[in-house]
C-alpha cells in the first residue's frame, strides 16, 4: 500500500559505464519530455526483480537542461544486494520500463549563503546536481567526496573542473579518510549539511555535528538503504495479526516480502527516508540494523518500531501493521467506533 505518484512509460535512450561498478542511464519518457526536477530529487522504478514487479528508487544526477528532456541517473552494481542493480544493469538501450514523477525528500536550500556536502560512493549522485545549482546561484559550496578507490570516483573529474579546490576526494586504498569535523568547523553557524552515502558515513557525519553543537536540523540526509552494521542474512517475521510468518531472504526488504505475503504495509520512498512505513515491534529475538536515517538515535535503541523498507534484522521479530479486522455488521455502528478506538459522536 503505497503513495500514489503519477506514472509513465520511458525508454532507455544511452546507457554510459562511468567506473567498473557504476553505469549511467538516460530515460527517455515516451511521447513527451521529463518533468523538471529540483535538485535531490529522485525517480522511481517498476523493475521485474527475483520474478515480481517491485520499486526502486534512484537520485536523479545534475540538472533537467542538461538531460535534453530525459532523465538521468546512475546505478551501482550491487551482486549480493537487492537485486535492483543487476536488473537494471540487464536493461538495454530501446528497452523500456515504468518510472514515476520525480519526488524529493532531500530538498536544496538555495538561499543559504554557504553550504557543505559530503557523499561516499554512490551517494554522489544527487549531490552532483546540488553543487551546479548552487555554483549558478553564486553560492559558497565544498563538496567532500569518499570512495574505496580512484576508479570509483563517479564524475569527479566533470566536478573538479567546476569547484576546483572546493572538492575534495578521499581514497580508501590509499588510507585516505574525509576531514568531516574539520569540514564542519570551517561552516558558518546555521549553515546547512547535505549527506549521502553509506551507513558508516551517515553515522560519523552526526557524530562530528553534534560534537560540535550543531542545530539537528542543518544536518540533511539521504541513503539508500543498501548497507548497514550488521551482515546482510535471511531471517524470520511474525506478524500475529495477520496469522502469518515468513522467512525475508538477503536479496528482499522486509516491506518487500510483507507485501509479497498480501500484509499491506504503508510506505512511500522506500528509501528509509520518509517514516511511513515503521511498523511496531512487539517482540525480537536478536538485533535490529536500523538502516533508515528517520529514527532518532532514542528510537533505533529503543527498538520499539523498525522501518520496513531498509532495516533488517539479525535473528527473529514479531511485528504488528495498521491493518484492523472489521468488527461484524451485528454489532453496529457504535460498536465498530469503539473498536477502532474513535471517538463516539452522539
Amino acid at each position: 500500500m503505497k503513495s500514489n505518484p503519477v506514472w509513465q512509460t520511458a525508454r532507455v535512450a544511452a546507457i554510459t559505464d562511468l567506473t567498473p561498478t557504476v553505469r549511467e542511464f538516460l530515460l527517455q519518457p515516451e511521447g513527451g519530455s521529463a518533468i523538471a526536477w529540483p535538485p535531490g530529487a529522485h525517480l522511481q522504478l517498476r523493475l521485474r526483480v527475483a520474478g515480481r514487479e517491485q520499486t526502486r528508487s534512484y537520485s536523479l544526477v545534475g540538472l533537467p537542461a542538461e538531460a535534453g528532456g530525459a532523465y538521468r541517473i546512475a546505478v551501482k552494481r550491487l551482486d549480493d544486494g537487492r537485486g535492483g542493480s543487476r536488473a537494471m544493469w540487464s536493461l538495454a538501450v530501446g528497452d523500456t520500463l515504468p518510472v514515476s514523477a520525480p519526488q524529493n525528500h532531500f530538498a536544496l536550500a538555495l538561499d543559504a549563503p554557504e553550504s557543505l556536502l559530503l557523499a561516499g560512493g554512490i551517494g554522489i549522485t544527487p549531490l552532483v546536481g546540488m553543487a551546479r545549482a548552487l555554483r549558478q546561484q553564486g553560492r559558497a559550496v565544498r563538496l567532500l567526496y569518499g570512495a574505496r578507490s580512484q576508479a570509483e570516483l563517479a564524475y569527479a573529474e566533470a566536478l573538479r573542473a567546476e569547484l576546483g579546490e572546493a572538492l575534495v576526494t578521499a581514497v580508501a586504498e590509499r588510507g585516505e579518510r574525509l576531514d568531516l569535523a574539520g569540514a564542519i568547523a570551517a561552516l558558518p553557524m546555521g549553515a546547512p549539511c547535505y549527506v549521502c552515502g553509506p551507513a558508516g558515513l551517515l553515522d560519523a557525519a552526526r557524530a562530528a555535528w553534534a560534537a560540535q553543537g550543531r542545530a539537528a536540523a542543518d544536518l540533511r540526509f539521504e541513503t539508500f538503504g543498501s548497507g548497514g552494521r550488521l551482515p546482510t542474512g535471511s531471517f524470520v517475521v511474525q506478524v500475529p495479526r495477520h496469522g502469518c510468518e515468513l522467512t525475508v531472504p538477503p536479496g528482499e526488504s522486509l516491506l518487500d516480502a510483507l507485501e509479497a505475503a498480501g500484509v499491506e504495509v504503508m510506505s512511500d520512498c522506500r528509501r528509509g527516508e520518509c517514516g511511513l512505513c515503521a511498523m511496531d515491534v512487539l517482540a525480537l529475538e536478536g538485533e535490529i540494523d536500523h538502516r533508515d536515517v528517520f529514527l532518532s538515535a532514542h528510537e533505533r535503541a529503543a527498538n520499539q518500531r523498525i522501518c520496513a523498507c531498509v532495516s533488517r534484522v539479525v535473528g527473529r521479530i514479531t511485528l504488528d501493521s495498521a491493518w484492523r479486522p472489521d468488527e461484524p455488521a451485528a454489532a453496529g455502528p457504535a460498536s465498530q467506533t469503539q473498536a477502532r478506538g474513535l471517538p463516539q459522536v452522539s
